[in-house]
């Protein structure tokens, strides 16, 4: 049976988090006190104890989920549970990269931290947004962009799922299309970040990471990675940054990176990282896909017992 590893982006995140797992597996121990030597900061207490508003920084938050990814994906590995291929969303895919050995967690954590700054440097604080649209097509979606004058303000950024679109872009801009979308039969969620990421407003975050990029180690991936800017698989290390810098300012394409798993046989996918967004989005994406869920003691338990 195949099976793919897939790990989460923002938004996963919860105080508290990782905590039991540590509990139950010491070894965990030692990705935070390496996250912590290379962040200058206690990683591990901000996941574990928050406060919530600190955690839900951008320039926390996105390393504190790579932490806590790897100190699962290092205890799956330990038991010799290896997948065929790796995903991750948006963040998640350099939690994917750490796990395939083309990035180090030490440079990972680092760059994620790096990441975050630039993109909230981009934009004066409170001026960017991002929201989910139900319910609306991407052709529609556009169209309704197209017919409000917006559509070098807001963009479509995240291809979830059918039915489940994410918008990105100036905050007032975004508020008008959500008005009227809503006025079309649509439902529309204010997400609770203050960064536009995935569209061009962040081009010049993605100048700055690429130069970061350069300054550290990439090796060829052990494993095939699911890239979300192009949905195509890469096996190769000269393939792997200019993924990553065109990944901040363009559209995340989940759905079609997930149906070409699929279309490679995986039927197991199982999401390593705190809580369940791309288990639920699978759901809606292949009924028939199987999933489980390794962001808890209960959840590890269960995937270490079903694949051991």
């Amino acid at each position: 049976m195949k099976t793919a590893f897939i790990f989460p982006g923002q938004g996963s995140q919860f105080v508290g988090m990782g905590k039991d797992i540590a509990e139950a597996y010491p070894e965990a121990h030692r990705v935070f006190e390496e996250a912590n030597e290379a962040l200058g900061f206690d990683l591990k207490r901000l996941c574990f104890e928050g406060p919530e508003k600190e955690l839900g920084l951008t320039i926390n938050t996105q390393p504190a989920i790579l932490a806590v990814s790897i100190v699962i994906w290092q205890i799956l590995q330990r038991a010799g549970i290896h997948p065929d291929f790796v995903a991750g969303h948006s963040l998640g895919e350099y939690s994917a990269l750490v796990a395939s050995e083309a990035l180090s967690f030490k440079d990972a954590v680092r760059l994620v931290r790096a990441r975050a700054q630039f993109m909230q440097d981009a934009m004066e604080e409170g001026s960017g947004a991002m929201a989910a649209v139900l319910g609306l097509s991407e052709k529609k979606i556009i169209d309704l962009l197209n017919s409000l004058h917006i559509e070098d303000q807001v963009f479509v950024a995240n291809l979830n799922c059918q039915g489940q679109t994410v918008i990105s872009g100036e905050k007032k801009s975004l508020e008008d299309f959500m008005a009227k979308a809503q006025d079309m039969g649509a439902r529309c969620v204010l997400l609770g970040v203050s960064v536009p990421s995935h569209c061009p407003l962040m081009n010049h975050a993605g100048t700055l990471l690429q130069e970061q990029l350069r300054s550290v180690q990439i090796n060829q991936p052990k494993i095939s990675v699911v890239t979300n800017v192009d949905a195509k698989i890469i096996t190769e290390q000269d393939e792997v940054l200019p993924a990553l810098v065109r990944q901040i300012s363009t559209v995340l394409r989940w759905e079609e990176s997930m149906l070409l798993l699929i279309k490679k046989n995986v039927e197991l996918f199982v999401e390593v990282g705190p809580g369940r967004v791309l288990s639920n989005l699978l759901r809606r994406i292949n009924r028939q896909s199987k999933t489980l869920n390794a962001g808890d003691r209960a959840g590890l338990q269960q995937v270490l017992t079903q694949l051991s």
